[in-house]
């Protein structure tokens, strides 16, 4: 009796506890092996050269976008919230927009919808796109700490879901 009621517990607890930071959101691939990431770089808001190397140490959300973009246009927001929630020395988000039309079009695009924890962070170029293999728009990455990509998801994203924050939480987490 003791058994059974113990082995009750189990399923009951199995049932009710979250699993959400172990599993992927929908559409999230995650690899099976970390990979290298290629080498990419673009301009912050400043003009200043950058690179992902500058991320080092930091779990890092790279999200390839563009203002002339929809689906990346409706997403912003989500991603800049998950900046505010999550975003420190342990993870950043990295909007990374490829409007060749410069910084102020992304400048303009942050104000207008009121875009205050995301970096402005620019390849006008477009290299950085194909370089990591985009297929289209918006494009988003997730890095380890040690700058090797761990999964993608292709398609918008509602960055600041409950199920979302969970699994880069879970992410930021595994050191």
């Amino acid at each position: 009796m003791k058994m059974l009621a113990l082995a009750l517990l189990g399923v009951l607890l199995a049932v009710a506890l979250p699993t959400s930071a172990a599993e992927a959101p929908q559409n999230f691939a995650v690899l099976d092996a970390p990979a290298a990431v290629p080498e990419i770089s673009f301009a912050d808001g400043a003009g200043q050269p950058r690179t992902l190397a500058d991320y080092s140490g930091k779990v890092v959300l790279l999200n390839i976008w563009a203002t002339w973009c929809a689906p990346c246009r409706k997403e912003m927001p989500t991603l800049d919230r998950l900046q505010a929630k999550l975003g420190g020395p342990d993870f950043e988000v990295v909007a990374l927009s490829m409007d060749r039309k410069g910084p102020d079009v992304v400048k303009k695009f942050y104000a207008e919808i009121g875009i205050q924890h995301l970096a402005l962070n620019i390849d006008t170029s477009a290299k950085a796109m194909f370089a990591l293999g985009s297929v289209g728009l918006p494009m988003t990455l997730l890095i380890n700490r040690s700058g090797k990509e761990i999964g993608r998801l292709i398609g918008p994203a509602e960055w600041d879901a409950p199920d979302m924050v969970d699994f880069i939480r879970g992410r930021i987490a595994a050191k």
